[in-house]
Parts: structure tokens; sequence; C-alpha cells
């Protein structure tokens, strides 16, 4: 459900009155004084929109746009979230981490599969798909305590390394063939040449999240502009990045893709050259306070680069030498396939990858999905033969310590 009432001539305190949920998109982009409600009622009752954008010198366009998406989706969660999705006894069981941008849209359609699904078959459907924002906590107590292959879900979703590889949490069973890949062996021209798809065909890889760099000319002053990861761990840069160490999956694919080819001396460069930690949601709300010291480079999921392309001053940069990658995983079990097949097609489905790819900007594997990215795109993949050849969970846990241990002695 989509709502058009909203315009570049209505005045901050008219959305904040009708829409108080967009009180967020004004305070991450610079409008912290609407807090406070004098502020509202007084500057808030004679500012519009458009003039508002001006004064932050971003475009109206995007502007509107992001206030429309968060009054969207407050709509939409009230219809999905009403919905009961946890059923006792049902034959099926799908859940997991979606990305948060994409959650609603992505609820919205499988709600209405699942449901066609039922009648179809007779199997009731019992999901609990969260948004990735809840992380490491949910995965602590929905996965880790499973010792048993029978007590995982029919399906499970999740970006992310540790999780599938740590050999004390998923990572055991994939080594006892619990789970099939089902997806087309047919992969997306956007990455034809990385060796995306699980060569043991256990795990399906739905969708990418990139990492990318963003740069503040505001701050770049006469240094160069890093292209590449080696470029961004040279000396010049220290205590001059924003890392997102609070997105757990994006950071640890970031900590594997640099170890693999520079070790931990790589590593030990990486924590010398971070100014800040920060979760991607705050990275393009920082890059616009004039009061706060600011990064000169931040590294970011590319889905936040929507709301960086409102600031003149930023730039977006795709590295040479590739975005790194952090998967999509989707775990189909090999003994319920028979069953869950059904779910499993649709949700490595175009539909599905459309969604992923054009409204949050997750590049889908599927190979008819249109992912929308403009010129050259090369990827930072860690590859499978490195995956097997590895410990990926102790390699983990290695390079957060040399990370953490060299960002401490910086």
């Amino acid at each position: 459900m989509t709502t058009t009432l909203l315009n570049k001539d209505m005045t901050v305190k008219d959305v904040l009155d009708r829409w108080p949920e967009t009180l967020d998109v004004f305070v991450a982009n610079g409008f912290d004084n609407f807090r406070d409600e004098k502020q509202r009622n007084a500057v808030g009752a004679f500012l519009k929109l458009e003039r508002a954008a001006q004064t932050k010198k971003y475009d109206l366009d995007n502007f509107l746009g992001l206030l429309q998406t968060k009054i969207d989706e407050e709509l939409n969660q009230v219809d999905v979230t009403m919905k009961v999705t946890e059923k006792t006894g049902s034959q099926v069981t799908v859940s997991g981490l979606l990305p948060c941008p994409v959650r609603l849209p992505l609820l919205e359609g499988f709600d209405a599969f699942i449901e066609n699904y039922t009648v179809e078959t007779g199997n009731t459907v019992s999901y609990k798909l969260e948004a990735a924002s809840v992380g490491a906590n949910w995965i602590e107590e929905n996965i880790q305590g499973i010792e048993k292959a029978e007590e995982l879900p029919d399906i499970f979703l999740s970006a992310g390394f540790e999780t599938f590889f740590d050999q004390k949490t998923i990572g055991r069973f994939k080594d006892q063939g619990v789970f099939t890949d089902i997806t087309d062996p047919a992969v997306n021209p956007d990455f034809a040449d990385i060796d995306i798809k699980d060569p043991k065909k256990d795990y399906s890889i739905i969708a990418a999240v990139p990492a990318v760099f963003m740069v503040n000319h505001d701050v770049l002053g006469d240094l160069p502009i890093p292209r590449t990861w080696a470029d961004l761990l040279k000396p010049e840069y220290e205590q001059k990045v924003a890392l997102p160490v609070g997105d757990f999956d994006l950071f640890n694919a970031i900590l594997l893709a640099l170890h693999k080819e520079h070790g931990d001396e790589g590593i030990k460069k990486l924590g010398r050259c971070m100014l800040k930690a920060m979760h991607p949601s705050q990275m393009v709300k920082n890059a616009k306070r004039v009061a706060e010291e600011k990064p000169l480079i931040t590294i970011m999921p590319y889905f936040f680069t929507k709301m960086a392309r409102m600031v003149k001053s930023l730039e977006i940069i795709w590295p040479e030498d590739g975005a790194v990658v952090s998967p999509i995983f989707m775990l189909t079990k090999r003994d319920s396939l028979e069953t869950v097949k059904p779910i499993a097609e649709y949700l490595s489905s175009k539909p599905v990858g459309e969604i992923l790819a054009q409204r949050g900007l997750f590049p889908s594997v599927h190979p008819e999905v249109d992912n929308q990215l403009e010129g050259d795109h090369p990827w930072k993949w860690i590859g499978w033969d490195y995956i097997y050849q590895n410990d990926i969970g102790a390699l983990i846990k290695h390079t957060t310590k040399v990370f953490e241990d060299s960002m401490n002695a910086a």
C-alpha cells in the first residue's frame, strides 16, 4: 500500500503530525532540532519540505523518496506483522534473517505465496523471518543451540559467513550432507567471473551484499582518492576510515577478503586506518555533520549509497579490485526437499531476486534479474576453494583479534 499525499509544499510539522514515524528520517539526515517539540511547532510549522532539502543541498526527489519509503514501511508493517506466521504442528518451518531494507516487501510476497502453497498442498508452514538488524542475538537464541539436524528449520536464510561455516553451528551439518542447492545452475551475468555457486551443491547463494567506498570530498584535501582495497591500507589513510564493525556479516566478509590477500599485516593496517566504528545506518548521517570529526572514507553496503547520493560532497567508489561480497545464503534440508522444494524455488526466484536487487541494491544471482549495476562492477570474493581449505569460523575469530589488537595499539 502506498500513499501519494506527500508533496514538496507540505511543512515539516504537517508531515510529522501526520506521520510521526518520519522523525527518524529527519533526524538521520541532519534535522536533529526536530526532536524538540518547540522546534517542530516553531520552525517546522513554516519550513516546507522543498526548502528543507535545499538547506542541506539534498536532491528533493531523493529526500521525498526517503520520507515516502518510511511512511510506506509503517503502513505495510502493520499489515504484515499482524499476520500469524508461527503455527503449532506445522509440516514446514522456514526461518532466518532478511536484509532490513527489503524485509517488508519480501514478507508480503512470501505470505501470499505461502497461502497458495498451503491451499494447493495441504501443508501448513511456520515461518519466522526477522530483520537482519537483530543479527547475532537471534542466531545465538535460535541456531547455536541446535544439536541435531532434525531440529534445524527446513529452509534457513541469512547473510554472512560465521554462522554457516563455524563448526560449532551450521558448519558441521554441511559436512554431514544435510543441505542441498536447488537453485538454477546458471548464474547471473554480473557474477560470471567468479565461482559464486557452491561446487559441492550444499549451500545456495541467492544474492550478495557488496561493500563499497564512500569518499567525502569536504575532508579529502590533497589526498588521492583510494581506488582499491590495497590503496585503503596505505599509511596516508590511517585513522581516516569509518568501518561497518557493527554490521557483523559484512565486516567479517571484509576481514576474510583482506586476510586472504594481505595476511595478518593487512588486517593490522585495516585496524590502524579506522577512525570510527559505525553501523552503516549511521554512516551517511555522520558524513553530513559539521561539528563532528568526519571520516575521509566510509566502507558501507552498496544499499546505503542511495542516501549518500543526495549529498554533493560524497562520492561512491566501486573498488577497482572488486566490492567485497557478503553472500546471502539459503539452506534447504535434503530430507525435506520433496515437501519444501516449491518454497525454496520461490525464495530463489526472479521476483524475489528483483526485490533484492532493485529495491535493496543486493545484486541477485538469478540469471534473469537485471541488477541495474552501472559501469564496471568487479567482485572481491574469497571463493569456494578458499572456504574449503580453511576453518572459516576460526579464521574470523583470529582476524577479529588481530584487528582489535592493532586498533587498540593505534
